[in-house]
């Protein structure tokens, strides 16, 4: 990849020196996670999508599950630590995260958040999670997902 085409996610993976691969494919517009499995061939189990919340208080929390799973919103708040969440609105995602939707990457956003993922990662050799833009998905193993941002793994879907 070009230096001009890097994302907040893959410089902030170069720096911590975490092994990755990117995989790009044609996109102009929004496509869900599973329109994005489909075009790359990726199992839907192994391709995650990353979804930004909000408390009562303002605080916000990140969630990054498989694309064919729905958010448990109870047990996300009971991992939060909140009595409630909702998920962020569209139009709030870039000013927040840095990022666009359809292109929100768990790593490298504007400032870190506490993050949970999907327990069933930890089963996977590696996922898929977006590269911080449409078109780009970058492949690396959970723990290392984990440690690129701060997260941790949580029983959040239904």
């Amino acid at each position: 990849m070009s230096k001009e085409t890097k994302t907040n996610a893959l410089r902030m993976l170069d720096k911590l020196k975490v092994s990755y691969t990117a995989h790009t494919y044609e996109c102009e517009d929004f496509s869900d996670g599973i329109q994005v499995a489909d075009m790359l061939g990726q199992e839907y189990s192994r391709t995650f999508k990353t979804i930004v919340t909000v408390a009562k208080n303002g605080k916000n929390y990140v969630f990054v599950l498989p694309v064919d799973r729905e958010l448990d919103l109870k047990k996300c708040a009971r991992c939060a630590g909140e009595k409630a969440l909702e998920p962020v609105h569209v139009k709030d995602i870039n000013a927040l995260t840095g990022y666009i939707r359809g292109g929100v990457s768990p790593i490298g956003m504007k400032k870190p958040f506490p993050t949970f993922i999907d327990e069933t990662a930890k089963g996977q050799k590696s996922i898929f999670v977006s590269g911080g833009r449409l078109g780009l998905q970058i492949e690396l193993s959970p723990n290392a997902l984990a440690g690129a941002c701060g997260g941790s793994f949580a029983d959040i879907t239904f």
